[in-house]
């Protein structure tokens, strides 16, 4: 569902209180294992993308936002508790939490990073590629185009 143009795909939060839906392409998984994702997630946090300007929230009675950091902000439901977003200020994509989509299964994993913040209780064993910190652009589609 993901690769072409014009498809369109959503997803929402547990509750149903936040919908999404998502026109065009969406990057494949990217697995964060950055602190702050273990302390969202409980472990690593699965994180397709797409533009900004591709996704529309169709439902957003539940969507909050919370500034993680200065240069982004993570959108979750207030009433389930549900983790969706993670927004970069400066950047025209956003990051969709995987487990949040209806249907993820034409997407697969393409890439780690922040592996050095991995938590210690698991190992990664699969062949993709794995980056210390940020892939910084090092990775399939890390800057979308149309």
């Amino acid at each position: 569902m993901n690769a072409c143009s014009g498809k369109l795909t959503t997803g929402g939060c547990l509750c149903g209180a936040v919908r999404y839906v998502v026109k065009g392409k969406l990057r494949g998984i990217v697995n964060c294992h950055c602190a702050m994702c273990q302390k969202l997630h409980g472990n690593f946090g699965p994180h397709s993308k797409a533009k900004k300007s591709n996704i529309s929230i169709t439902n957003n009675k539940g969507l909050a936002w919370y500034k993680t950091s200065e240069i982004a902000e993570r959108g979750f439901c207030k009433l389930c508790g549900s983790s969706l977003f993670w927004q970069p200020f400066q950047m025209d994509s956003t990051g969709i939490i995987a487990g949040t989509l209806d249907d993820s299964a034409s997407l697969k994993t393409i890439g780690h990073i922040f592996v050095a913040e991995k938590a210690k209780f698991y190992d990664i064993n699969d062949a993709h590629p794995k980056f210390q910190n940020s892939s910084n652009g090092g990775l399939a589609d890390d800057y979308l185009k149309d």
